[in-house]
């Protein structure tokens, strides 16, 4: 591989390239796909009205069991996360990519249909299923994103392609609040956000490609700029070091993380409408908007922290360590900070109720500089196993989440139901985020590399022959 000098680097870091057609084609995909995700958490309170705007729009207000339905994404999209991040790694990512894309859209379509015929139980099939592709989703993006990076670009890459998720939950609680309210009614949110998933998946299979090493197109200057920094192995496939995978603090620090982020991520995007109306009073459109308002404030505020987090790195201001410990301590306690004070605001409130919301969600987009990059750094080559255990584990908490509402009381229309959520919350956020600050590391594992993990593999074979040699002797 030839060597590049600072010159050339630089000319390449300002050029657009192919590896941005890439990073677009996440961006858009991620924007789509989590769009149809988000678009229940508004849907759900047009689907289960009394009154609906045109009498032809079926609606069903005799269902209870909204926070189940809310909940059933994440029982599917826990148990493929691993999966998903282990197959990307050895079989490449982009058609997984591609079928998620496709099949959790085709999901999306059928949930106004399957509502009429099965009731609740055929929205819940559907977004098991959704979920259940949409684990490939995330380990799929991080793997493409390892291997189409280079070092000192990651944590701007990293931030604008999941972007594409905040911007995706503006549109979508935007589009799905007026779509609802309209003639049209909330199926046609489904349907259209669906065809539009289906669309992205056929031309993200034409346009996507799993590596540079594979694109016959990329020019040789940037193929090696690429790989030059990136510490993926570009030969061969590097066996998964599971064992010193799961005794890894640096890993368990992302783990821990990610669970609280979890919480409080899916907590705020699956109960923001709720409280906006319950609490708040505020009519399905402009719930739509006010719960979105928090996402676009994200989607512009999350392009400050990279920036500043790659500039800090690349001048060797900060270690890349220290770097993702600050901006994820700030993503984790200003959150909690905002969500505690919130538990004392009630319905009279709305703009200081509004501005705390906002709050919470845009400090949340410095984890993007912190934890969510930080599996990139500790171990390039296993970036999609790793991303897989992480936010597997932390659906979990994602799941618990909108049910720890139910938990505390049926009655939404209850301040002090809402006081526990957020103080709940608050605890969650500033225990994991201490934890991550405290073993948190930005260096490359040993073990990410193929020669060491080999050496490891040859130490554990010498070990085993000790062994057996000393019982021949006692023999």
């Amino acid at each position: 591989m030839l060597t590049l000098n600072e010159e050339e680097k630089s000319k390449l870091k300002n050029c657009f390239g192919t590896r941005h057609l890439q990073f677009f084609l996440l961006f858009i995909t991620l924007l789509i796909v989590n769009g149809q995700r988000t678009c229940l958490s508004v849907a759900i309170i047009a689907m289960t009205e009394k009154i609906p705007p045109e009498p032809s729009i079926i609606t069903y207000p005799q269902w209870t069991n909204t926070d189940t339905i809310l909940s059933s994404f994440f029982w599917g999209y826990l148990a493929t996360q691993t999966v998903g991040g282990q197959l990307g790694e050895h079989f490449g990512p982009k058609w997984f990519l591609v079928g998620t894309t496709i099949l959790g859209s085709v999901c999306n379509v059928l949930i106004p249909i399957l509502a009429q015929s099965w009731g609740s139980t055929g929205v819940i099939i559907c977004r098991v299923v959704q979920g259940l592709s949409q684990g490939f989703l995330l380990p799929s993006t991080h793997i493409l994103i390892s291997r189409w990076t280079p070092l000192y670009e990651r944590t701007t890459v990293t931030n604008v392609v999941y972007s594409g998720m905040s911007l995706g939950v503006v549109t979508s609680m935007m589009f799905t609040g007026a779509i609802a309210e309209s003639k049209l009614g909330w199926p046609h949110a489904f349907y259209i956000l669906g065809f539009a998933g289906i669309a992205c998946g056929i031309i993200l299979g034409f346009f996507g490609v799993n590596s540079p090493s594979l694109h016959k197109n990329i020019s040789t200057d940037e193929r090696n700029y690429i790989e030059s920094s990136n510490s993926v192995s570009q030969k061969e496939k590097v066996p998964t070091p599971w064992r010193s995978i799961l005794t890894s603090l640096p890993v368990w620090a992302i783990l821990v993380s990610s669970c609280g982020e979890n919480w409080g991520t899916f907590t705020l995007l699956t109960e923001i409408p709720s409280f906006l109306s319950n609490i708040m009073n505020f009519d399905i459109n402009s719930n739509g908007h006010l719960s979105a308002l928090p996402y676009l404030v994200t989607f512009f505020v999350s392009f400050v922290p990279p920036l500043i987090a790659d500039r800090l790195i690349s001048s060797k201001t900060l270690s890349i360590g220290t770097t993702r410990k600050i901006f994820n301590s700030i993503g984790m306690f200003v959150p909690g900070l905002a969500l505690f004070v919130l538990g004392f605001v009630d319905g009279t409130q709305k703009v200081t109720a509004v501005a705390l919301l906002v709050v919470a969600v845009a400090a949340s987009s410095f984890l993007n500089a912190g934890e969510f990059v930080n599996m990139i750094d500790v171990a390039p080559n296993h970036t999609g196993t790793i991303l897989g255990l992480t936010n597997g584990s932390g659906q979990l908490f994602s799941i618990l989440a909108p049910l720890t509402v139910g938990f505390f009381g049926n009655d939404k229309t209850e301040l002090i139901l809402w006081r526990k959520v957020f103080w709940l919350t608050t605890g969650i956020y500033f225990s994991t985020g201490l934890f991550y600050a405290i073993f948190a590391s930005g260096e490359v594992q040993t073990w990410n590399d193929l020669e060491n993990n080999n050496s490891e593999s040859r130490n554990e074979d010498r070990g085993k022959e000790k062994v057996e040699g000393t019982r021949d002797i006692v023999e």
